[in-house]
């Protein structure tokens, strides 16, 4: 049997064309596999439930009863170190949970605004 001669340059097209549209819909047409959504949501609800919680440490700073103490060793820490004495200070600890949280201590040293 003998195949038509456009088959060969079809084939080819098509194959290329594939090629090309997978290669343009994931660099910019905002394609992306599986795995990556997941991941991205997963970090999309780790940003929210921290987001959620920062009131929760607002709280417990405002309820400390050595909060000024506690303010005054932020404020002398350098800058890397400010989030080890929340964190040391009970303010990042949910409410049920054994640690503090070093997300929610950041993000906690954040709302604060204690750099102004």
């Amino acid at each position: 049997m003998k195949s038509p001669e456009w088959l060969k340059p079809g084939l080819y097209g098509a194959v290329i064309g594939a090629v090309c549209v997978s290669v343009v819909g994931f660099s910019w047409g905002g394609w992306m596999t599986a795995s990556a959504s997941n991941k991205m949501a997963m970090s999309m609800a780790h940003d929210d439930v921290i987001a959620a919680l920062v009131p929760v440490c607002l709280d417990q700073s405002e309820k400390d009863l050595n909060r000024q103490a506690t303010l005054t060793k932020v404020n002398s820490a350098s800058s890397y170190n400010r989030r080890d004495v929340v964190m040391d200070s009970g303010w990042a600890t949910v409410p049920g949970a054994e640690k503090p949280n070093r997300d929610l201590a950041q993000a906690c040293l954040i709302a604060l605004k204690l750099d102004k």
